[in-house]
């Protein structure tokens, strides 16, 4: 459960400190470079199912009302409510000096409560990146506090993403970490980074004691990442007496890259592994993408998702589930403003959705519109 512990004043005095710290940007002389900048992003959706339910159904028993059953979706994040939807409000502030610099990077609604679920201050807390660097040298910086993750293909931001709607692989992997990362150039289109984290998505606090910890490799756009650590408390009071627990560490690898085949024509992979205690997930996604003009391009992501043991990312309940997705997205740029029409279509192995008539059914189509305004 989420407290809600932000106060209107709190928004009103964080945005009365982005636009004077915009102002003083733009007050710089012309002949000085700018080291302030002021960006972020706006988004809206619409989405429907084809095949399945869109409205809430109450459940009445002996004339009570005793809950109800609600639209369906896929088990992913970010795009999974019914008609008109609101994404989020995303404001990032930087400085970019020769050695040092920030950024801040805070976000306000329903997509951003969903990228900071696991501060331990709930939906208040409006911290999607908050981090401070030091170019160390010419090849390598260190960066302190709390920054998207490094593991796969999509991102937290939409205007980020090609596909509106997000995969299995990245809903179910890290949002984000805090604390510190190593970042090497190697020469020759190589790269590494090595990091000590707070467990996976803890980005305000570690609550259990222990940490993770971080690897990249990389070459010439293609990565291979790592992440180790424990993810819950190695001690319990059970019955009064301080008592040991086993809790086995996350371990995930995952690769992230992608080819331009053409000029017009680009082709990005995803692939990782995750497992904790038997408990898990595996995946591999493909996302070919096709430059039709200046201002219109059409993507494809096609995902396989499976679960070790009963994970509960796709919702059959059955141990060993596994989904394939197809989502086809169209991409039109109009200045700023880029419109995403979106159709896709879940295939579980098990029954993980609703129809309209309430039937339980292991495939479901649905509809999407997004509209994403960068700044």
């Amino acid at each position: 459960m989420k407290t809600i512990i932000q106060t209107k004043f709190a928004k009103k005095l964080v945005l009365a400190a982005f636009s004077v710290l915009a102002s003083n940007a733009f007050a710089q002389e012309d002949g000085e470079e700018k080291k302030f900048s002021f960006s972020g992003t706006v988004d809206a959706y619409y989405r429907a199912n084809l095949n399945g339910l869109n409205k809430v159904v109450p459940q009445i028993e002996n004339g009570f009302e005793v809950g109800a059953i609600g639209p369906t979706a896929p088990g992913t994040s970010f795009a999974n409510r019914p008609g008109f939807a609101l994404g989020m409000v995303n404001l990032i502030a930087a400085y970019e000096g020769e050695k040092v610099g920030f950024v801040a990077d805070l976000v306000f609604g329903p997509r951003g409560e969903e990228a900071v679920f696991g501060s331990p201050f709930g939906s208040s807390n409006i911290v999607n990146q908050l981090y401070v660097y030091w170019n160390v040298s010419e090849s390598t910086t260190l960066t302190f506090g709390n920054f998207n993750t490094f593991l796969g293909y999509e991102v937290i931001s939409p205007a980020a993403n090609f596909n509106y709607s997000t995969s299995y692989m990245f809903s179910y992997g890290p949002f984000s970490h805090a604390g510190l990362k190593a970042d090497f150039d190697l020469g020759n289109d190589w790269s590494a980074m090595l990091a000590i984290l707070n467990p996976t998505d803890f980005t305000d606090v570690n609550p259990f004691g222990e940490l993770s910890f971080g690897a990249q490799l990389g070459y010439s756009g293609q990565y291979l990442n790592l992440i180790y650590g424990k993810q819950g408390a190695n001690e319990q009071l059970i019955d009064g007496v301080l008592t040991d627990t086993d809790v086995k560490g996350l371990f995930q690898i995952d690769f992230t890259g992608g080819f331009d085949v053409t000029e017009d024509f680009f082709l990005g992979i995803n692939a990782t592994y995750q497992d904790t205690d038997d408990i898990g997930f595996y995946g591999v996604a493909l996302y070919p993408q096709l430059n039709t003009s200046e201002n219109f391009a059409i993507g494809l992501r096609g995902e396989y998702f499976a679960e070790s043991g009963d994970f509960g990312a796709i919702g059959t309940g059955v141990e060993d589930s596994s989904v394939f997705a197809v989502t086809l997205t169209g991409s039109a740029t109009i200045g700023d403003l880029i419109i995403k029409p979106e159709l896709r279509l879940d295939s579980a192995s098990d029954d993980a959705f609703i129809d309209g008539d309430l039937d339980p059914t292991d495939s479901l189509a649905s509809f999407l519109l997004a509209a994403v305004y960068s700044f």
